[in-house]
């Protein structure tokens, strides 16, 4: 997603009834809001960079950029022509776009620099002690080890009622009790 965070996140702050984050997503009339309500009722999400005052018009400019690439490129759907995850009675023709780069193509010894980019910036003095640099894909990593020490992917109690409840509505069996779940 070229938006701060993807549209399923906050989802999830609206099912708990808790509110977003500030610059996560805006109302209908484009003005930043905190609601979930709000997004998810003609609302929208924030382009990458927050609002145009703090440099949101580069991740707009990315978010063009791979409407372009997915979409018209790739002779799919683009912008407002994406059906939206509930419409179900269309297909989504959702495109994609992969480039394959072999950086060694560019100039030798990229493992390396790349390893040595990624140790400097995990080395880099954080500005709050208690909460390390992290290099893209370090949360993904602690979070798989979280949930592999826990014996299973822990979820909100909201989520769990709302799964079961849609397992109820369409026949099938609800999610098993267990004893990992997220207060809040």
């Amino acid at each position: 997603a070229t938006s701060a965070v993807a549209l399923g996140k906050v989802e999830l702050y609206e099912r708990r009834g808790d509110p977003i984050p500030e610059g996560w997503g805006c109302d209908a009339q484009g003005k930043l809001t905190t609601d979930p309500k709000r997004v998810l009722s003609g609302g929208g999400l924030v382009p990458i960079g927050g609002s145009e005052a703090t440099g949101g018009y580069k991740g707009y400019g990315l978010g063009m950029m791979v409407e372009v690439f997915c979409g018209i490129l790739a002779g799919a759907q683009y912008s407002n022509h994406v059906r939206t995850w509930k419409v179900t009675d269309r297909v989504a023709n959702l495109g994609q776009c992969f480039v394959a780069i072999n950086p060694e193509n560019f100039a030798p010894g990229f493992a390396d620099r790349m390893s040595d980019l990624l140790s400097i910036q995990r080395g880099m003095d954080p500005a709050d002690p208690s909460t390390p640099v992290l290099a893209a894909g370090d949360p993904e990593r602690m979070n798989i080890k979280k949930c592999e020490e826990m014996g299973g992917i822990p979820y909100h109690i909201n989520v769990v009622n709302y799964m079961n409840e849609c397992a109820k509505r369409v026949g099938v069996s609800p999610l098993l009790p267990c004893t990992n779940l997220v207060s809040n």
